[in-house]
């Protein structure tokens, strides 16, 4: 666990000084103007406990520990950070909900916040502040923060989450391009198992990429969790027929997907062991900046490939701020998050993410981190692409802990290892799924 704080932060540790880490004096210089008239007043000797997942690109984190620093500096709020491991969060949150003690604000994964929304503090008033001030809310942002008529978080951003692959194996297995569909990518996957450059998806119980790729496929062949009167349907024959499809489909994945957690892939790619996987942009971004010069060159992105259903089916992970209402400093919280979105900090930390995180606010769809360098296209788009966890339904605290359980994982998993039919891994999860939304 890394822990931040305002001695840390502000005085420096090792080469770090004040004037380094707030890089340089226009972001301070902003954050103190800003403090005079900050839409949510901070009560007085506020101090806040936050916690946020450990970095996957290491100039992001850099960057949002700067903000944190402007924030700290401009308003006398003190600020300790503590990361974790991005699988550790939900957990850890789930634990301070329950016991009403712990971090004041938390930044987490997908539906985290949906777990236990009547032990969060309302966001509504940061939410109608920054959707008014800045274009608006994509609607998938929208969805994903409320419950009911109420903001429950703020999603900060959205992690895209696409196709990574090697384009010299691509063409070696007879592709000019990432194939745009199902029945292509299973063709293309055959064959570079067969050349020995095998793929991999994470069939482990992976928070990000696990869940990404399986609701991809799932939704790809017409196959949901729920209708729109929030009945269980995930035992359709359209999930079987997905289910089919990824029993052709694994025997092509190196040997392993099924334990694997969220950074096993960006491990096997970096490594030369995979042709592809699922992942945010992260995998670039390390081979770059470790100087892998030969696997920058030779990678880049692609969109899902569409299945029978005859769209794009994509879960994207979005990662809101949630703000526990046992809190002692409700002001400070909300002054907290509203900063970290206004535009002189988000877009420097959009920058600095590298097409990592994707804009939640329209305001910031123009941003140039998406034209300069073309290897980033296609996250540009996540959150307009991306779906509902709960879709065709509605999301609340049952789809969440469907989530949580990874109950859709499993389903492919078991399939696809032959653990289980298709139709005894679809049975199995429409019977778990049915224990969290049967009163």
């Amino acid at each position: 666990m890394i822990k931040l704080n305002r001695r840390r932060l502000i005085q420096g540790s090792t080469a770090l000084g004040a004037g380094a880490l707030l890089g340089g004096t226009s972001l301070l210089d902003w954050a103190k103007a800003w403090a005079q008239e900050m839409p949510f007043q901070p009560e007085e000797g506020a101090s806040l406990r936050a916690l946020r997942w450990n970095r996957f690109v290491e100039t992001e984190d850099i960057q949002f520990d700067k903000n944190i620093a402007a924030f700290i500096e401009a308003t006398g709020v003190d600020v300790r950070l503590d990361k974790e491991f991005l699988d550790d969060i939900q957990p850890k949150a789930a634990v301070a909900a329950n016991v009403g003690a712990g971090p004041d604000v938390v930044w987490g994964p997908n539906t985290t916040a949906h777990l236990f929304p009547d032990k969060l503090l309302d966001m509504t008033d940061v939410a109608e502040y920054l959707g008014d001030k800045y274009g608006g809310w994509y609607e998938f942002a929208e969805v994903m923060g409320k419950s009911g008529d109420r903001w429950i978080c703020i999603p900060l951003c959205v992690g895209g989450n696409y196709i990574n692959y090697r384009i010299s194996w691509m063409n070696e297995a007879g592709f000019d391009a990432f194939p745009d569909n199902t029945d292509d990518f299973l063709k293309l996957s055959h064959e570079l198992n067969r050349i020995g450059h095998p793929g991999g998806f994470a069939l482990g119980h992976a928070s990000g990429d696990g869940n990404a790729w399986v609701h991809w496929l799932v939704w790809a062949f017409g196959g949901r969790l729920l209708d729109e009167e929030n009945n269980v349907v995930i035992n359709s024959p359209e999930t079987i027929a997905a289910l089919e499809y990824v029993r052709e489909l694994y025997p092509s994945f190196i040997p392993g997907t099924a334990s694997w957690t969220d950074s096993h892939n960006n491990k096997a790619f970096l490594s030369g062991e995979i042709s592809y996987s699922n992942n945010g942009i992260s995998i670039y971004a390390a081979a770059q900046h470790e100087g892998m010069t030969e696997i920058a060159e030779d990678m880049d992105h692609a969109y899902w490939p569409v299945g029978p259903v005859g769209e794009p089916t994509e879960q994207q992970v979005v990662f809101p701020w949630m703000a526990f209402a046992y809190t002692e400093y409700p002001q400070a919280a909300k002054a907290f998050m509203t900063f970290m979105m206004e535009a002189p900090q988000y877009n420097a930390w959009l920058q600095e993410s590298v097409g990592y995180f994707t804009q939640t606010l329209h305001a910031y769809d123009d941003h140039p981190v998406w034209t300069e360098d073309p290897k980033r296209k296609v996250f540009a788009e996540a959150t307009a692409r991306a779906r509902s966890i709960a879709y065709a339904g509605s999301l609340g605290y049952a789809a969440a802990q469907v989530l949580a359980d990874f109950i859709l994982v499993d389903m492919v998993a078991s399939a696809a290892t032959g653990q289980s039919t298709p139709e005894e891994a679809a049975a199995e999860a429409e019977k778990r799924a049915n224990r969290y939304y049967r009163v």
